[in-house]
């Protein structure tokens, strides 16, 4: 039997996710959130166009995703949570490859001990 010459199937997006990221951020708006760090946990998920390549400068590399939260975290006091997210989903669609951002931000002691967290998850398309 011959192989046929083509492939049937399109790859239509190539979803590139981080999740579990944790980065301490000076973050809210209460007076005993003013001047320290607490912990985010932060989940990123990408969608890009992609082929079968095998080289990295042909993808959307997940380590630039760790980065940009990190940096973020490093800039200094961010009042909500939702700012944060949507700051990085800005940042991960600075890539024109990207067409979609998802970011959840976790915030564990938001309501500790009555919860084990609370947060935002947005979503970010491009134009």
């Amino acid at each position: 039997m011959n192989a046929p010459t083509h492939s049937p199937v399109r790859l239509a997006v190539s979803r590139v996710f981080v999740t579990g990221v944790k980065v301490q951020a000076e973050i809210g708006v209460y007076r005993h959130e003013i001047g320290r760090v607490q912990p985010l946990i932060v989940d990123v998920e990408l969608d890009a166009p992609t082929n079968a390549s095998d080289r990295l400068a042909e993808t959307v590399n997940y380590e630039t995703i760790l980065q940009a939260a990190q940096a973020l975290a490093a800039e200094g006091h961010v009042d909500l949570v939702e700012t944060f997210a949507h700051r990085l989903a800005e940042r991960c669609l600075a890539d024109p490859r990207v067409t979609r951002a998802r970011v959840r931000i976790e915030k564990p002691l938001a309501l500790a001990p009555h919860a084990t967290g609370a947060g935002v998850e947005i979503v970010l398309e491009r134009a």
